[in-house]
């Protein structure tokens, strides 16, 4: 994969401008500021555009910019076809099309390719892409070998690997991301923490990070806040320094060990096994470079805060934030992050007064035009790692957007060893009724036309039915 990356790397550096066209998501605005950081360094000319999916129009605005070279970040493995012409070269992690699949061993196609964009994308080389290596991780890589210098941009590649939760199912980022991780540490730019692993760190009183724990979730605290506050009051921990609310990074060390023994005797006491105690602790990355008690300071808030940019159609004053540009993006994006964070809790009331409708090989809901489309993907996720939704098959979740329906499927680990893969399982039910799909195997998305929601589900169950072994 190197090897193929300092190949690409030489066939960049001959440019003299250059079109980044990347995801909205917090993986993708990582990643297209990974390349735009290493373009500037270069002193290579460059614009950058981001959209939600590669879809005709998509390319029609790509197209219109006559461009003579383009970076596809995050984005363009599964949409292979609709760029089959375009000068440029890819770093994507998701599954790539199988217009683009060929060869053996693994490799999908030889090191330079003569017509088309070239690709750098983990799964040709045998490996996880939902785990492994994000897109962040893979523009990151060819980034390094334009120059070793970009190595200052890898805190950002374990941004964008935090964003697309790859450290959720391990309690750690792995694979190629610990060597990703291993730069960031030998350049000073991220500490390893083993440390709580609930959302805000740095930035939440600990009674609001209870309140709003999830994975696992608190019996009796959850979205509770006086109780959190009495709960931390009886195990002898301060909820206030004078005025001021204490968040996690203010507790001591034999705080912090109360705490979590105090947790882990709650969850037992709810009868909840060793799967949900050992979720509560794991690695988690700090940005030393960043202030104490920034959002910008722990991985996961600041991936966060990048989602808020892009799933609000601002994802350029997150790129902005992720090179550095701080004074008034930081503000505006903060309010985004505001309104993200309240936007979640209603798509959330939604699913629930909507209610799940359980079929024999999946589940789904539909937040129509109440949830917004960008966000639709992150309320299924969440969803699917509550406790309260059957995990014996994927949930599937629906929303109306400009394009037509977008669909959000997310399953868990356990279907996926049973064989479910629902980036086949996308793109082929979409493809089938003119819409396009893909992704990887636990998390997928597709865009198909209004109206044709039944149909598009009795497609997906026909498919995972035919992908499943029996438990």
């Amino acid at each position: 994969m190197h090897h193929l990356a300092r190949k690409l790397s030489e066939e960049m550096l001959k440019r003299n401008e250059v079109l980044v066209v990347t995801h909205i998501d917090a993986d993708g605005i990582a990643a297209g500021s990974i390349a735009c950081g290493s373009l500037t360094q270069a002193g290579i000319d460059h614009d950058i555009l981001f959209v939600k999916s590669l879809d005709d129009d998509a390319t029609g605005r790509i197209l219109e910019r006559s461009p003579e070279f383009v970076w596809f970040t995050d984005i363009g493995a599964g949409s292979y076809d609709l760029i089959s012409e375009i000068p440029g070269i890819i770093t994507d992690h998701h599954v790539p099309s199988e217009s683009f699949a060929g060869g053996d061993s693994g490799r999908l196609l030889p090191p330079i390719r003569g017509k088309g964009p070239n690709m750098l994308n983990p799964h040709m080389y045998g490996l996880d892409g939902s785990l492994d290596l994000s897109g962040a991780g893979v523009t990151y890589i060819l980034a390094k070998e334009m120059n070793s210098e970009n190595v200052r941009l890898s805190g950002l590649a374990i941004v964008g690997a935090v964003g697309d939760m790859q450290d959720q199912n391990h309690r750690r980022l792995i694979g190629s991301n610990r060597k990703i991780l291993s730069d960031a540490e030998e350049h000073g730019s991220v500490r390893i923490d083993t440390d709580i692993r609930y959302f805000g760190r740095e930035t939440r009183p600990v009674p609001r990070l209870l309140k709003y724990s999830t994975d696992p979730l608190l019996p009796g605290l959850n979205g509770n806040h006086s109780a959190c506050v009495t709960f931390l009051e009886e195990i002898g921990i301060p909820v206030k320094a004078g005025d001021d609310w204490r968040c996690w990074s203010d507790l001591s060390s034999s705080e912090k060990q109360r705490l979590v023994s105090a947790l882990v005797t709650l969850l037992l006491e709810s009868g909840l096994g060793r799967e949900h105690i050992e979720r509560v602790v794991g690695e988690c990355y700090t940005l030393v470079q960043e202030k104490e008690k920034s959002v910008l300071r722990d991985a996961k808030e600041f991936a966060t805060l990048l989602n808020s940019c892009g799933r609000y159609d601002k994802a350029e004053i997150g790129m902005e934030i992720c090179l550095g540009n701080r004074e008034e993006s930081l503000d505006e994006a903060l309010n985004l992050l505001r309104t993200h964070r309240g936007y979640l809790v209603e798509s959330l009331k939604v699913a629930a007064d909507t209610g799940i409708i359980e079929l024999d090989h999946l589940q789904y809901f539909h937040g129509g035009t109440r949830i917004k489309d960008t966000v639709i993907g992150i309320t299924a996720g969440i969803l699917m790692s509550s406790p309260e939704i059957d995990k014996s098959r994927p949930l599937f979740a629906f929303a109306h957007s400009d394009e037509g329906v977008k669909v959000s499927a997310r399953a868990t680990k356990t279907l996926v060893s049973r064989g479910l893969d629902l980036s086949v399982v996308m793109r082929e039910a979409a493809e089938t009724m003119g819409g396009a799909g893909g992704g990887h195997n636990v998390a997928a998305g597709a865009t198909i036309p209004y109206n044709r929601e039944e149909e598009f589900l009795e497609l997906a169950q026909n498919i995972i039915m035919s992908q499943m072994r029996p438990e």
